[in-house]
């Protein structure tokens, strides 16, 4: 027998009864699990009556392990009876254990919580969409060109430094015209215009030329991380070595033999177009139904569980901590360089996870509402596309996904994609088409804030001169 009560915010309290006949099945059990490890004289081990054990020890020696087999049935099929939905683990208190009387305790759990939902069909969204012209391609090729460029030795008598060259530098700095440690090095390679030295080194070195030695004026910052160096002037005398400079291949068919499977620059440029354009689509039809779903979550009210908060967040930082380990980077390093702890990243992404924990639980309740399913056939077709796309059988994903226990999970994926092409398929959508020249500059300004935020934090410097 259930009953429950809902009490504060979305806990639910649930007392649940059980049959004196149940108390004592559980009471049997838990005595043969026990009577196997007793050892009394007069009796072989094992072999102790369970009326010999309760009158020496009392009958409530088996009570504790009678509670854990009772329990974890009982309240999931408490919850099946209430139709709840638990979103953490429940706090268990006994009411009464007893032998010859019905078994009660209660189960508090919280629950997801209940969504009013607003309006979600016919939402209007404004999407912009990206263009692509000859010089997007072209803009491609360019970079291509770059990532495949040679540094070669400069050959010029009367050649000098410039942005972009690589220098091959010794130096050695001095403070009030004393050598400080760290501060000298030999056959130091520096790419100019890479902002790794102290701010204005590497701009005095353009125009120089090789061989010149140069005396070069800088200031420390105060927040350097050397107390012995912060805020100091100092002065470098260097000497430029070597110039290289990069040499970019030639725009030819060549070049694309070489960075592609085509034959001709032409073929190579085409092909560039249509995977622009494709992700561009992809881009557009990603923006579009997050635009939908935030609108939709906006529209609807709903009181956010901090346990859910929690999760969402543990989630996100795993998804980062994944991505910097394919950088070669532990989190711990990762948070050590960027001189933030595991809570400051949590607090980072507290407000988008709970955007997300709320979308999460809008797009369910819309799920409710129309009544959106998904269908065993639905589960076939998708594990025979994974099939397919791994050169292997069905059945031979399924039974993967089963022992893994993931077929819910894809059940639950495609359902969720269901319910997102319903609200599109109700949606009314106004396109707009960016300038290309727009895009350029919001992506040209997107990579200068990605280069600054990638910059070593000031608290683990280098005293070689560097920054």
């Amino acid at each position: 027998m259930v009953t429950w009560e809902k009490i504060e915010h979305n806990k639910v309290k649930m007392e649940i009864e059980l049959t004196e006949e149940e108390v004592e099945e559980a009471i049997e059990k838990a005595y043969r699990e026990m009577v196997k490890k007793v050892n009394l004289p007069g009796f072989r081990k094992g072999k102790v009556p369970r009326k010999i054990m309760e009158a020496r020890f009392g009958p409530e020696i088996f009570y504790e392990d009678a509670v854990q087999h009772m329990v974890p049935e009982a309240y999931s099929s408490a919850v099946d009876e209430a139709e709840i939905e638990p979103i953490d683990e429940p706090d268990i208190d006994v009411v009464q254990i007893e032998k010859g009387k019905p078994f009660i305790f209660t189960a508090t759990v919280e629950v997801k919580p209940e969504v009013t939902l607003g309006d979600y069909k016919g939402i209007k969204v404004e999407v912009e969409k990206d263009a692509i012209d000859e010089d997007t391609v072209s803009e491609y090729l360019s970079n291509l060109r770059e990532r495949h460029a040679r540094l070669v030795p400069v050959e010029e008598e009367d050649a000098v430094v410039q942005e972009g060259d690589q220098v091959l530098i010794d130096f050695q700095g001095f403070i009030d015209g004393e050598p400080f440690e760290g501060g000298q090095s030999e056959d130091h390679s520096l790419t100019i215009g890479s902002g790794s030295f102290i701010e204005g080194f590497e701009d005095q070195l353009i125009g120089a030329s090789q061989g010149e030695e140069k005396e070069i004026k800088v200031t420390f910052p105060e927040e350097y991380g050397n107390e012995e160096l912060n805020g100091k002037e100092a002065t470098f005398h260097v000497k430029i070595k070597e110039i290289k400079r990069k040499e970019l291949p030639e725009l030819n068919d060549d070049f694309a033999k070489e960075v592609s499977d085509f034959d001709t620059l032409e073929e190579f440029r085409e092909d560039i177009n249509k995977k622009l354009e494709e992700e561009i689509e992809n881009t557009y039809k990603y923006n579009m139904e997050e635009a939908i779903i935030q609108k939709v979550s906006e529209n609807a009210e709903v009181e956010i569980p901090e346990v859910m908060v929690e999760r969402q967040i543990e989630q996100m930082i795993g998804e980062i901590e994944q991505r910097i380990k394919m950088q070669g980077l532990s989190l711990e390093q990762f948070l050590q360089l960027s001189g933030k702890t595991r809570e400051d990243l949590a607090e980072q992404y507290r407000e988008d996870a709970e955007k997300r924990v709320k979308s999460n639980l809008v797009l369910s309740a819309i799920m409710k509402e129309e009544g959106i399913e998904v269908t065993d056939q639905e589960i076939d077709d998708k594990i025979q596309e994974l099939a397919e796309t791994h050169n292997d059988s069905s059945e031979r994903i399924k039974e993967i996904f089963k022992q893994q226990g993931r077929l819910n999970m894809m059940r639950e994926e495609i359902r969720i994609r269901k319910v997102v092409d319903f609200l599109v398929e109700q949606a009314e959508v106004e396109t707009v088409v960016k300038d290309p020249q727009e895009t350029k500059e919001e992506e040209k300004e997107e990579a200068e804030e990605t280069e600054t935020s990638a910059q070593v934090s000031e608290d683990t410097p280098k005293t070689d001169g560097t920054e």
